[in-house]
């Protein structure tokens, strides 16, 4: 993997020639092994960086919490925001631009390239090897096909395939197609083809794949959705971790209505409500598919909604499955090019539904 004193100099290098406002990176975590995400504005901070497979969380969010603040500020920024990038969060990044909620310019992108490696899925830990305790880890690292895990009187060497993300066992583009600054190597000819990055990497959409097989009925397909939404908690932790998901009101919420002493709790009751926030059945089914569906042509797979959904629900299904209609139906990749215009916002001749034209 990448050294990270690599990645320590570049920041540094970047802060102190005034080249951006600050780097939004990975530093250690409180939990002493797990990476957290930090925003460092001055260039001996550079020193606290880390890169390792901890490194799970998706930076982009950070661009859209920047981009509130500096309207609160009402004022242009004077240098662009430098963000550490793996392949997924450029994608998401690309996203954002080709929806003009970021430019290019405000932002310079420090590619990091997972070379055939990946992140470390800490829900796959239990009862991975015996022993292992991921409050007591001090370091994780990768090394050929295999985590070696570290505590300060043990170490583990685990298979990758065995506790890798899924996202990272299926991802097609493990290198940021869109930097500034490359750190690690590109993948080879027959990597970028498709073929598996290592022998812990299956093919795309696998995990889709498999459920599909199993539950191979529409019937079955929606008894196992249904109970899996009966599950929700709606707490919304996978909105507030979705970088696409950066509308000022959202359909769930009703903060443009505005109540005062004067309102009647008749207006109160028929104010405008797209869907409740009870936990029912029914609006968490309409939450979560309307959510998807505004995901469609958007979702960079990062994997963020599942990894923080605490009853977990298997939420990267669901945007899979809305990114492999994209690819198969209109041969779309999402986040591949800042020049493509977005899914929803685009038309060509050879689209299928003919009866829509």
């Amino acid at each position: 993997m990448i050294d990270p004193e690599e990645l320590r100099t570049r920041a540094r290098d970047l802060l102190e020639g005034g080249q951006v406002r600050a780097v939004i990176g990975y530093r250690r975590g409180t939990r002493g092994w797990a990476a957290e995400p930090v925003v460092i504005t001055r260039s001996e901070e550079a020193q606290d960086l880390v890169w390792d497979p901890s490194c799970v969380h998706n930076l982009a969010l950070y661009l859209v919490q920047d981009r509130r603040r500096r309207g609160v500020l009402r004022g242009p920024p004077d240098r662009p925001i430098g963000i550490l990038a793996k392949g997924c969060d450029a994608r998401a990044i690309v996203v954002l631009m080709q929806e003009n909620y970021v430019q290019r310019d405000e932002v310079y992108i420090i590619g990091l390239s997972c070379e055939s490696s990946g992140m470390l899925d800490e829900r796959k830990l239990a009862g991975a090897a015996e022993g292992i305790d991921p409050q007591d880890l001090e370091a994780v690292d990768f090394e050929g096909d295999a985590f070696v895990l570290s505590s300060r009187h043990q170490q583990w060497r685990l298979p990758a395939a065995g506790v890798m993300a899924e996202r990272c066992l299926e991802c097609r583009n493990p290198c940021p197609k869109v930097h500034d600054t490359l750190l690690g190597k590109e993948p080879r000819e027959q990597e970028r083809r498709g073929q598996a990055l290592t022998p812990a990497m299956s093919d795309p959409f696998a995990e889709l794949q498999r459920f599909e097989q199993t539950a191979d009925s529409v019937e079955a397909r929606w008894d196992f959705w249904s109970r899996q939404f009966d599950r929700c908690i709606r707490c919304f932790a996978c909105r507030s971790v979705c970088p696409m998901c950066y509308c000022e009101e959202c359909m769930v919420d009703s903060i443009s209505f505005v109540v005062t002493p004067d309102t009647t709790a008749q207006e109160k009751a028929n104010r405008l409500r797209w869907i409740e926030r009870s936990a029912s059945r029914s609006d968490n089914i309409g939450y979560h598919l309307t959510r998807a569906l505004h995901l469609a042509g958007r979702c960079i797979d990062c994997g963020e909604c599942e990894r923080v959904c605490p009853v977990r629900i298997p939420l990267r299904l669901l945007n899979t499955k809305m990114e492999r209609e994209s690819r198969e139906r209109f041969g779309y990749e999402p986040g591949a090019s800042v020049e493509v215009a977005a899914l929803l916002s685009s038309f060509r001749d050879d689209d299928p539904n003919d009866f829509i034209r």
